[in-house]
């Protein structure tokens, strides 16, 4: 099982639980040299608040089943944007309209943009989230 002390262990295990989940628009910034806020931003979007509320909370679920909590969340009373923030990593989950509106990836466009489809493929066939909530 993979250290998710370790920032990118982190995000590398968000990213596969958003993907498992159907999250759309999956992107992983690397931002550690431009904030002292995190390291790792992990953006995805969902069709619908009803399956952005799902994505967070299966994030928070598969992370609490290993020991890890959020410091913070916010956005889950409208569900169009919702922020998990794991200190070394900050999970941004929004409906479309709200992601084209703050458009983070442009933002912070100096960020290095992580290729996150090697670490997909890996979890591919993997069973790993077998006992999710249903």
């Amino acid at each position: 099982m993979e250290n998710l002390n370790d920032s990118k262990n982190l995000a590398i295990r968000i990213a596969k639980i958003l993907d498992k989940k159907k999250a759309q628009q999956l992107r992983v910034l690397k931002v550690q040299d431009l904030t002292v806020l995190t390291d790792y931003f992990v953006i995805a979007s969902g069709t619908s608040t009803t399956q952005v509320a799902a994505l967070a909370d299966e994030v928070q679920y598969q992370l609490s089943q290993q020991g890890v909590e959020p410091y913070h969340t916010e956005g889950f009373d409208s569900k169009n944007w919702i922020l998990l923030d794991y200190s070394g990593v900050i999970v941004h989950v929004f409906v479309p309209g709200t992601r084209t509106y703050y458009d983070l990836e442009h933002l912070w466009a100096d960020a290095e943009t992580v290729d996150v489809s090697a670490w997909l493929e890996e979890a591919g066939g993997a069973d790993e989230d077998a006992g999710a909530a249903q």
